[in-house]
């Protein structure tokens, strides 16, 4: 059962919160020295304009989930951790959902969180989740020697953002399940089905150490909190050629089209493109695909088609290329 958490749950967060930090060599409990506010967890949150829930099974707290107001817009999921015989039933889901909610309800347009860089299973249901990391580490300099990754991510309406390095590597899982939706829905983008996820987790993992590298612009986009779209630029191009981006990989996954996505990662695509001194832009796509139509709207130019470039489905089918010129910089910049 998930309820509001309250005061006088102290005893069973405490005991939870050891549990779950035992799993981990170093982690060590200090309540009164390093974590007084749990004695009333209720109202630490709520003085933040937050909320605490706590799912209970057999009378015992099992699970715990806070947050709190940044300000601006901005929220903190905070104290989520769910006990070991809970994990793999959805209750993790069902907190970290009560949480985006809340947030959203109350006007919320971004998610934060710091986890233990330690708590490797923590990333991974975050990374599900949508979030990236965002920012540099953070020691604590407590009795655990705890240093801490930032994650967040936009949980309102389309929002698309340019992913260094940190943030490409752990959205991999997430865009490797949107490009195996991708191409399992029969989109042509140099892959063929069967396709699974791990196969484009690990592309994404490889365009990831090219954004490390400075050779490649990676971008994601979120509907409502959840990433479902991506597009990149490759910026490495011969040395006589400094001026030109490739545009790659504009993906949305099947369930959420529709909705505008394809079109804010064009045009956050041509601002990278601007901001990497980049004006002169090519692409190409699979001749009928819906792609044809975003990027005639956008005002890109059709050279023309080149048949059979591309099996698909047992046949092959033509590729359409396009380019499209920004606004131009001083030659050699």
């Amino acid at each position: 059962m998930l309820r509001p958490g309250r005061d006088d749950d102290a005893a069973g967060i405490v005991r939870l919160i050891t549990d779950c930090w035992s799993e981990y060599p170093g982690c060590v409990m200090d309540l009164d020295g390093e974590n007084p506010e749990l004695r009333a967890l209720a109202s630490y949150f709520a003085r933040s304009e937050g909320a605490l829930w706590v799912a209970e099974d057999a009378g015992e707290i099992v699970g715990l989930v806070g947050t709190k107001s940044l300000g601006g817009g901005e929220w903190e999921l905070c104290r989520m951790y769910v006990a070991a015989r809970m994990r793999g039933t959805g209750l993790s889901d069902r907190l970290a959902y009560q949480v985006v909610e809340y947030a959203r309800d109350a006007g919320g347009q971004v998610l934060r969180l710091w986890s233990d860089t330690r708590f490797d299973r923590a990333h991974r249901f975050y990374e599900r989740h949508g979030f990236v990391r965002d920012g540099a580490i953070r020691p604590l300099f407590d009795r655990s020697n705890s240093i801490e990754y930032a994650y967040s991510k936009p949980i309102n309406g389309v929002v698309v953002r340019v992913l260094d390095a940190a943030a490409a590597a752990s959205a991999a899982r997430s865009l490797g399940r949107v490009l195996s939706a991708c191409v399992e829905n029969g989109a042509s983008i140099s892959f063929m089905p069967p396709f699974g996820v791990d196969e484009g987790e690990a592309f994404y993992r490889r365009l990831a150490s090219q954004v490390a590298n400075g050779g490649r612009v990676l971008l994601g986009g979120w509907v409502n909190g959840t990433l479902a779209g991506t597009v990149s630029l490759d910026l490495a191009m011969p040395p006589n050629q400094p001026h030109r981006g490739e545009v790659q990989k504009l993906l949305v996954h099947p369930s959420f089209r529709r909705r505008g996505l394809a079109r804010a990662l064009m045009l956050a695509v041509e601002d990278a493109a601007r901001g990497a001194g980049r004006w002169l832009l090519t692409l190409d796509t699979l001749s009928g695909d819906a792609g044809e139509r975003v990027y005639r709207a956008m005002g890109w130019v059709e050279v023309g088609e080149i048949p059979e470039f591309a099996l698909l489905d047992g046949a092959y089918h033509g590729t359409r290329i396009f380019w499209r010129k920004l606004e131009r910089g001083p030659a050699g910049s």
